[in-house]
């Protein structure tokens, strides 16, 4: 770092304003990922898709891309500038989403999205490193979980513009007014966010040098709670984007509502979704100074909370009392991603911080965006014979349950290890 960086990081406002553009960088990430969703019955009728495509879509060709670069983006990030890691990647993620409106069949949109998911790669395990070279291990948690509501800021705006404006002007239209934008953003990214040192939160030394993957790799793996934590986290991923990108389709096929209102209620229920995000975190860093297990129990607790609302709103036909609903789920299930990280990046060194965010987003993407869509729109299209319309209901009900208690065993588990491996973790 220069001197000019160094003078800008020992103001604690300047590391509020760094985490704040990260957080809006990340916005911007689920803006473009989560546009298709709100977006894809449009394109189904237009270009005559099945339930199974849409989960190719927004599911495993996504996935398998995403999860493919960000290992090597996060080797770069560990041995580079992170901020620019950051910037290229936003400026190819925009990109794709605007190109994505120039699609003319599911080929054409296909590769774009695969466009959208190398760009994304590189977004999160670089702006991880950086968080918790800003914050140290008693704030972690909770800069993480201000980082992650990012997710739930994008989601809010890309279900609002997505479904007002493909009300208005069409889905084309959408991606064009989400894509561009971001390009600003990554150039103001570029000018007015300096790189952290490596280890500056915790006055460590940094020796200079990136372990390889396989050492990354093997001493994460070596940790029972993160072997248990990353299982759950996949699973947690897979209910979150399996249910995540059919909702929509739920109520657009099995209730009386246009795309527009119905981005409108998802995107206010997304703000619900932030605060469950801060709470996640919040809360155990409060908890986890008296116990760390407490950054397993609370999303193992809050998952099992979830099941019965969730339950709900796929079985009721009231509609209104269904997306008010979706406002206790959005708080409930957003909880788990940042004491996840927190704990993870408390178990390796300086120099793993990015490649262990890229190791457990691999698991979790490639479990969960990669499987979650596309498996429960397998099944819709399954057992349509037999239920038409409802089958995205019955689909649904079939595959989240079984999936959330999955989930919440393995984050007990973990938790039962997390105060031995933290021990063992670099000093």
């Amino acid at each position: 770092m220069n001197y000019l960086s160094s003078k800008l990081y020992e103001k604690k406002s300047y590391g509020y304003f760094v985490l704040g553009v990260l957080t809006t960088v990340y916005s911007f990430n689920f803006i473009d990922r989560q546009l298709l969703v709100i977006l894809q019955e449009s394109i189904k009728a237009e270009m005559g898709l099945s339930d199974t495509q849409l989960g190719l879509l927004s599911g495993f060709s996504f996935a398998i891309f995403y999860v493919s670069f960000g290992i090597p983006l996060a080797k770069l990030a560990d041995t580079w500038i992170r901020r620019d890691v950051i910037a290229i990647s936003l400026t190819i993620w925009s990109s794709m989403t605007a190109v994505s409106g120039f699609a003319q069949n599911f080929i054409h949109l296909l590769l774009a999205r695969i466009g959208v998911a190398i760009g994304e790669a590189g977004g999160s395990p670089p702006a991880h490193a950086m968080v918790s070279d800003i914050f140290n291990q008693e704030q972690r948690a909770t800069a993480l979980a201000i980082y992650s509501t990012g997710i739930n800021i994008g989601i809010l705006f890309g279900f609002l513009l997505g479904g007002w404006i493909n009300e208005f002007y069409g889905w084309r239209t959408a991606f064009l007014v989400v894509g561009l934008p971001g390009i600003a953003l990554a150039i103001f990214l570029k000018l007015a966010v300096a790189e952290p040192d490596r280890g500056m939160a915790e006055e460590k030394i940094d020796d200079g040098s990136a372990p390889k993957l396989k050492e990354t790799l093997k001493h994460l793996w070596s940790r029972k709670s993160f072997r248990h934590l990353s299982i759950a986290c996949g699973i947690h991923a897979f209910v979150s984007y399996g249910a995540g990108n059919f909702l929509p389709s739920l109520f657009l096929r099995l209730h009386d509502i246009e795309t527009g209102e119905l981005g409108t209620w998802l995107a206010l229920s997304s703000v619900a979704g932030g605060v469950g995000t801060f709470m996640g975190g919040y809360l155990s860093d409060k908890l986890g100074k008296q116990d760390p297990r407490w950054y397993q129990w609370v999303p193992a607790i809050t998952t099992l909370i979830y099941l019965p609302f969730t339950l709900f709103i796929y079985l009721t036909d009231q509609t209104y009392l269904a997306l008010m609903t979706t406002f206790i789920t959005g708080m409930l299930f957003n909880a788990y991603l940042a004491p996840n990280l927190a704990i993870t990046h408390s178990l390796v060194g300086l120099r793993m911080r990015a490649m262990s965010s890229a190791i457990l987003f691999f698991i979790l993407n490639f479990i969960g965006l990669g499987f979650g869509p596309m498996v429960i729109g397998f099944v819709s299209d399954m057992i349509n014979p037999t239920y038409g319309i409802e089958s995205i209901r019955y689909a649904l009900l079939i595959v989240i349950p079984i999936s959330t208690v999955w989930s919440a065993t393995h984050y007990f588990i973990a938790a039962k290890h997390i105060r031995d491996d933290l021990e063992l973790a670099p000093k």
